[in-house]
């Protein structure tokens, strides 16, 4: 193996702990677990070619003749007999239980023997090897036939169609074999064909979304209950749905994190629910491809979708999140997907300060900011659809709401409207840096009153300079602050009470609307 680059040696001919050669690191470093950075390579798996004359199996692995050789040698060994809890039949029990669940260097099991010797605590058991020679385990007896039945095919499965989490692993599937969507997965994953319209206009970095004067959310939904509509017809209403997580505290033993079984009607419509309350604008990009004297290109797009949990878990914590942490917030959104739980609190108050925070995020991050602020809106649009008291329930538009005078919304309005007037100014004057609005979000979410005043101020040369170039542009921009302003009671403008989050929905529906308000406008004068 050595000679053939599977297994690599130092000069002094020992097993490399850490690759440290130049070059592409090789797969076996990548596969195996690391215990405190190193890797031992003398736990990997490794499958054989055989090539015989006359033979047509070369792969020893995919070879039934010789797995049922193994199979009726390890039932001829004469071991313990007795009663299957899982198929009710007196047969060989299996007393060590197969590993390698989630890839080939795993160790961990998800049914370990106990230590008969020494000091180990074993709780209300007292088998001995003796006791269990005549009479069996106290706990339970698993035969050997089944629990390899039982584990292969959960690594199949794992292998096949499971979501990869760091060590962490989710796996579903319908028990009848028939293919179902995977819960782990945004909706732009699953369905990104049916989700970007033909009449969506595209988006370049300055410029912002779809077209707002058609209902995006009911396409949405239609478009999502068709998608969805397409596994109902496949699948009986009745039949059984699993979905598993499995993880390990410890090297040696695995532990099942979460355990539903389902009908497919109701896995379904918990799916379609997500799906539907999570959903947002997010961006995305998509790639054009050649057409004539044109080039492939790619541009950004604003689809309405669901965010994945692995995209919240970076939005929350960063992309810089460690595993163990990414792993907890995994956790804790299944229920929300699978359960129809409510969403965390504190989660959605995390993605809320960190997209608040804009100076947070590197000058060539902006588009993370973006996609940050796009699923920031989808979970707090969902948290208040599913909110733990159902007198505070409600559920925002995917649209501009002109009609909501609710404090927080309005003053998200108003600092899209500063930021616009700014960012047409400094494009107009060929400057290309930071917008006062970027700088000081943060401060605008805890006290709006008095850093809205600073705002204010800063704008006034940039009106000045949009007064000689943009003078249509300026007027237009005017009326709608001003509207804005007269939506306000004075005791809602007037205080500092820190922002919700509902700002940044605001915020992200008016930075949508500039665009389509400039199109229209401009069609307006063409057509006088």
């Amino acid at each position: 193996m050595i000679e053939a680059a599977v297994l690599f040696v130092d000069e002094e001919g020992l097993l490399l702990e850490q690759w440290e050669g130049e070059g592409e690191i090789p797969k076996i470093f990548k596969v195996l677990p690391k215990t405190k950075k190193l890797t031992d390579q003398g736990t990997a798996l490794v499958t054989w070619s055989v090539e015989i004359a006359g033979d047509a199996h070369a792969n020893t692995c995919d070879d039934q003749s010789l797995q049922q050789s193994w199979i009726n040698y390890e039932t001829s060994r004469g071991g313990l007999e007795g009663l299957c809890f899982i198929s009710g039949e007196r047969q060989s029990v299996a007393y060590s239980h197969p590993a390698k669940l989630r890839h080939s260097g795993d160790n961990a099991k998800l049914i370990s023997a106990n230590d008969l010797t020494g000091f180990t605590f074993r709780g209300r058991f007292t088998d001995t090897k003796k006791s269990i020679e005549q009479q069996g385990n106290q706990a339970a007896s698993i035969g050997f036939m089944p629990t390899q039945k039982a584990h292969n095919a959960l690594r199949w499965l794992i292998a096949r169609q499971g979501f990869h989490n760091g060590e962490q692993r989710y796996v579903t599937w319908a028990v009848s074999g028939k293919p179902i969507p995977k819960p782990t997965e945004s909706s732009w994953n699953l369905m990104s064909e049916e989700l970007v319209l033909e009449d969506e206009l595209p988006l370049s970095e300055a410029d912002n979304a779809p077209d707002h004067t058609r209902n995006l959310g009911a396409a949405f939904a239609g478009q999502l209950n068709k998608y969805m509509a397409g596994y109902r017809a496949r699948l009986n209403p009745t039949e059984d749905i699993v979905v598993m997580g499995i993880d390990s505290a410890t090297p040696g033993r695995m532990s099942v994190i979460y355990y539903r079984e389902l009908i497919a009607s109701e896995f379904l419509d918990r799916l379609t629910r997500w799906h539907s309350e999570f959903a947002w604008h997010q961006r995305h990009k998509r790639e054009l491809p050649a057409s004539g004297n044109r080039k492939p290109k790619t541009e950004t797009i604003w689809p309405i979708c669901s965010p994945a949990p692995r995209n919240i878990a970076e939005t929350a914590y960063g992309v810089t999140l460690t595993d163990e942490l990414k792993k907890s917030v995994v956790e804790r959104i299944m229920p929300c997907i699978i359960d129809a739980a409510p969403f965390p609190h504190d989660l959605l108050d995390s993605c809320v300060r960190r997209v608040s925070n804009r100076v947070s995020y590197k000058s060539d991050d902006f588009w993370r900011w973006q996609q940050d602020l796009g699923i920031t809106c989808a979970l707090y649009r969902g948290y208040f659809m599913r909110h733990p008291k159902p007198n505070l329930r409600k559920e925002y538009s995917m649209s501009l709401e002109e009609n909501n005078h609710s404090r927080d919304y309005l003053y998200g309005r108003l600092l899209a409207i500063a930021e616009c007037i700014e960012e047409i100014a400094l494009s107009v004057g060929g400057e290309n840096r930071t917008t006062t609005v970027a700088r000081l979000m943060q401060r605008f979410a805890d006290r709006p009153y008095s850093t809205w005043r600073n705002i204010e101020l800063a704008l006034l040369p940039y009106m000045q300079r949009l007064q000689v170039s943009r003078t249509e542009f300026l007027v237009d921009i005017k009326r709608e602050l001003d509207r804005v302003l007269a939506a306000f009671a004075t005791d809602d403008f007037t205080s500092e009470r820190p922002l919700s989050g509902e700002f940044l929905l605001a915020y992200h529906c008016q930075r949508l609307e500039f665009p389509n308000k400039q199109t229209q406008s401009d069609s307006n004068k063409e057509s006088n």
